[in-house]
């Protein structure tokens, strides 16, 4: 791998899940043979517990897209993708001064996160060895 731009900025948990896939980290079920740290594997199984898990590049794009009226920074929108709050209060905690800069606006965005991040399965990827 050639790293193209070292420090390009933050990441989120779907992108680091992806890049441990292209890794091996999924496919390897020994965990030998796959070039990936131990440590690489921990964030790997958490990842796939997370929303992270059932995210698409498609559906980043959208929920990116679609929160520009909302004019929220760069490091709120990384943690609204990877937290995928689902109330208010969720959302309160994420966004700075979320009540002087949304007003009532705030369901809106609640609902347009409920719309366009998916939620975890109910059966979880570890069961299956895979997101689906």
């Amino acid at each position: 791998m050639k790293i193209l731009k070292a420090n390009a900025g933050a990441l989120t948990n779907f992108e680091v899940l992806e890049f441990l896939r292209s890794r091996g980290a999924g496919k390897d079920t020994t965990r030998v043979i796959a070039p990936v740290a131990p440590s690489e594997y921990k964030v790997f199984d958490y990842l796939e517990q997370s929303v992270a898990c059932n995210q698409t590049k498609e559906s980043i794009t959208d929920f990116i897209s679609r929160s520009e009226k909302f004019k929220l920074a760069k490091a709120e929108i990384i943690n609204v993708i990877n937290i995928r709050p689902s109330s208010v209060v969720e959302i309160d905690s994420i966004v700075e001064d979320c009540d002087g800069r949304f007003g009532e606006n705030i369901d809106e965005l609640v609902d347009m996160v409920a719309e366009v991040v998916p939620l975890i399965k109910s059966i979880t990827c570890k069961e299956f060895g895979y997101c689906f």
